[in-house]
Formats: structure tokens, C-alpha cells, sequence
């Protein structure tokens, strides 16, 4: 019998909802023993003499934490010597490793691939399970180090942060979210009370000052903390694949005959495809999910459904995220290297009143390290 034919969407979700909370409640006692056992010293913590910023999330992915730690790392590797310790999720490797050029997203996860290939020479970067131990060693290996940002660390309280920043989806609040698996906070929301900044990340580029004093309301921060807001901006696309001559440099230049196949392995692929359906009624999507090594029968799957798409010229778009996995895949065929294309995403803050987050951060970490 299929539920869906009789019941309605209301309906569904309440026996989803009832079957769903138990679980809930289990999940939830286990985040609270956990951080009590912090709380009362039963699970050791450490706090280093070099400040750790760390850059995390209350809820299950796609929140922008990559494009995020890009932003701080460009505006803070020429002011300090910035180490990037990450977990190196979905990494085909176990224990400490240091990013080095012959290495691929299967080695060290292709977040902190992606972040390595952009500022190798520039920043030192590694990926370990156990942070302490990662840290320990990034100092082992570069004593020169006087700044580590600890990605997605927010979970991880066996390492005490300088500065503990985290990001708040503004399309997703926690104050109308709940705990997984009945919604996806990973931890309850008056957890942000012990971080020392917020970003509200993705906000819509027409946000309000009401948008932002009902933000400011529903989270009830303490003064002490400090609260921002940033949005999302794309960049020209970029082949995955370097070549000569790019039909694709602008989506200005997309026309209505063209179509464009957009894949995604990542937890929130819809901004994106908004994004590209302003410039092209032509946007047929595949999402697979966030992290995901494609096979070679998604090829497969890939390219049969982009050779049934109608159009002058013919297109696949993709992340950045994705585009590092599929440049390093012995799978994607050399004949359509011309056909794929990434967007960067960058972040912009909004402007506020008051000091912008950078140099928050850096008095945050100036002082902490002072200390």
C-alpha cells in the first residue's frame, strides 16, 4: 500500500514526526551526557599556547564553512603563519596526514584538497581525526606556526579555541530547527551561547533591517557575543579541466538555445541552481550526495542524460567541491573534458555598524594570545 496516495504532506510528516522522536530524544540525552562529561572534567580538554580559531556548525552540513575558512585564510596568512586542521571527511586515509601537491581528495578529503590547492605556499595544512594530536604535530613539524583554524570544530571540545566562530544558516535557523534525525541541529540551539561570534551565512542580498533585527531577537545572543551576516556570491565559471580556448567564460553569454547539465555532490545544491536558471530555462539537475566519489556508471548515468539535452551548445556546471573530485577521476572521459565547468563561490559580509569580522577576529585572536 502506498502511504503517499492516501495521505496528505501534513499528514505524512506527523507519522514521520511520531516515529522519528524517540530517536530524537536518544540523540539528544547522548549530545547532553557528552558535553556534561566536558562540563565536569570526565573527558579531558587542552588549550594551546598557539591561539585556534575554530570554524564549525550546529546543524548537518551546508552552511558555507569552506567558502567561510577561505575568506579568513586570505585575510589572515600575511599577518600570520596559518596552519588549516581539519577531519578530512569522506578521506580514504586514517590518522595525521600533511597536505603535500602529490595527494588527492581521496587522501585528504576534498574540502581541505580544495582549500590546499588554492593556498599551497601560502598556509601549512594537515587533516587528523583526533585534533590534539593534529595540533601537536602541525607545531612538531612547523614550530613557526602562530595560527591554526580548526575546521568544523564546534563538536570537538577536546581542544579549548582562542576563538569559537559559527555559522547559522539564515534559511535554516536553529530557533525553528530541532535535533537530528527529527531536523538537523547536531546539537541544541542554546549551544550557540558558548561561541564567541556568529554568522548567519546565505542571507538573501535584499535582507532588511527588520530581517536582521528578528534574527538578532529569535537567537538572543549574550552581548558579550557577536553577531554577523554574509551572503553568497558567484563568481565567472571556470573549466574544471584546463584548456586553451573556454567557450564558457561568462553565464552572461549562455543563450535561450543553450542547456546546461547542473551536477552537484553537495548537502544544499539549490542556491546554485537557482543561480544558474537566471541566466538559462535550459537547467536539467543531477545531485548525488555531499561528498560523493563519482563511479563509473555515474558517468554513465551522466553523460547519457546530457547527451539527451536539447540545445545549440551544451554545458555541465558543477561547485568548486565537486570539481576537485571529478579533476582527480580516472573515470571522467578526456573527450568531454571541454563540456564541464565550476562556479567559485565566495563569501561578502554585509555592512553593520561597528567593527567588520575580520577585525573582530584579529583583536579576538591579538588578545586571547596576549593573555
Amino acid at each position: 500500500m502506498d502511504l503517499s496516495k492516501i495521505l496528505n504532506k501534513d499528514q505524512r510528516k506527523s507519522i514521520m514526526d511520531a516515529l522519528l522522536t524517540p530517536f530524537s530524544w536518544v540523540y539528544g540525552a547522548g549530545v547532553w551526557l557528552r558535553n556534561t562529561a566536558f562540563n565536569i572534567g570526565l573527558l579531558p580538554q587542552e588549550e594551546f599556547d598557539v591561539p585556534v580559531v575554530s570554524v564549525g556548525n550546529i546543524t548537518v552540513g551546508g552552511t558555507g564553512k569552506t567558502p567561510h575558512v577561505e575568506y579568513i585564510i586570505e585575510a589572515l596568512y600575511r599577518r600570520y603563519h596559518v596552519a588549516v586542521l581539519s577531519r578530512g571527511y569522506k578521506r580514504k586515509t586514517k590518522g595525521f596526514i600533511l597536505a603535500s601537491n602529490n595527494m588527492t581528495p581521496r587522501d585528504i578529503g576534498d574540502e581541505p584538497y580544495q582549500i590546499y590547492r588554492k593556498y599551497s605556499g601560502l598556509i601549512t595544512l594537515a587533516v587528523c581525526e583526533k585534533r590534539r594530536k593534529g595540533i601537536r604535530e602541525l607545531l612538531r613539524i612547523d614550530p613557526n606556526i602562530n595560527l591554526i583554524l580548526l575546521d568544523d570544530g564546534f563538536q570537538h571540545r577536546y581542544v579549548i579555541p582562542k576563538v569559537n566562530i559559527v555559522l547559522v544558516d539564515y534559511n535554516r535557523p536553529p530557533y525553528e530547527d530541532r535535533l537530528m534525525p527529527l531536523g538537523t541541529l547536531r546539537e541544541p540551539s542554546e549551544r550557540l551561547l558558548r561561541c564567541d561570534m556568529v554568522v548567519v551565512t546565505k542571507c538573501p542580498t535584499d535582507l532588511t533591517a527588520m530581517d536582521i533585527r528578528m534574527m538578532k531577537k529569535n537567537l538572543d545572543l549574550f552581548p558579550s557575543q557577536q553577531l554577523y551576516f554574509s551572503n553568497i556570491r558567484y563568481a565567472d565559471p571556470v573549466p574544471v579541466f584546463p584548456i586553451q580556448s573556454p567557450q564558457l567564460t561568462s553565464l552572461q553569454w549562455l543563450r535561450d538555445d543553450d542547456a546546461v547539465l547542473c551536477l552537484t555532490g553537495i548537502a544544499t545544491p539549490k542556491p546554485l541552481v537557482r543561480y544558474l536558471r537566471q541566466f538559462s530555462t535550459r537547467v536539467k539537475v543531477m545531485h548525488y550526495d555531499d561528498h560523493h566519489f563519482f563511479t563509473r556508471r555515474d558517468f554513465g548515468d551522466i553523460f547519457k542524460v546530457y547527451n539527451q539535452l536539447e540545445g545549440r551548445r551544451k554545458f555541465i556546471i558543477t561547485t568548486e567541491k565537486d570539481a576537485v573530485r571529478i579533476l582527480n577521476n580516472p573515470y571522467y572521459p578526456p573527450t568531454m573534458r571541454s563540456a564541464i565547468y565550476y562556479i567559485p563561490m565566495r563569501v561578502g559580509f554585509l555592512e553593520m555598524e561597528g567593527p567588520n569580522f575580520i577585525e573582530s577576529l584579529v583583536e579576538k585572536i591579538d588578545e586571547q594570545h596576549a593573555e
